[in-house]
């Protein structure tokens, strides 16, 4: 727990600065030369453009804290790696999804749910197959290692 604690501290600003990333590049890609800290269904359900560039900070610095304190799953030798995997899936998605929501990262509707849920499953799939192809990788050479 206290290192899932400690992770979750570091893990704040590390989401605050994927999240404003993120802003800047989809504003270069999509903001015709303007720079659009949130998205205007975002904006246009607060008071004003800051409190809502608020409220996305705290929660991409949430989220950053959540995925950073979640990687100590990975780490709990008592659970097999489908256990980890599934516990760990679940516990993004429920991170995520109501920040996605409130954020208007995704189409208010069943439909956007899927399709946000599908994208974000294929997203953790990928990263998943690859982090397991690299970590097989070294497993084998530590096991050439200690027979050598």
């Amino acid at each position: 727990m206290k290192k899932a604690f400690l992770r979750g501290l570091v893990g704040f600003p590390i989401g605050v600065a994927i999240g404003y990333a993120i802003t800047i590049l989809a504003s270069l890609g999509f903001g015709n030369g303007h720079y659009s800290p949130v998205v205007p269904q975002m904006a246009a359900q607060f008071d004003s453009e800051i409190a809502a560039v608020t409220v996305q900070f705290i929660l991409c610095g949430l989220m950053g804290a959540a995925f950073a304190a979640m990687s100590a799953i990975w780490e709990d030798d008592r659970l097999s790696l489908a256990a980890q995997s599934a516990i760990n899936f679940a516990l993004s998605a429920a991170v995520i999804i109501p920040v996605a929501y409130i954020c208007h990262w995704m189409e208010h509707s069943v439909r956007g749910l899927l399709v946000y849920i599908g994208v974000f499953a294929a997203i953790y799939a990928s990263i998943w197959v690859v982090m397991y192809s690299v970590y097989r990788v070294r497993i084998k050479q530590i096991n050439r290692d200690l027979h050598q």
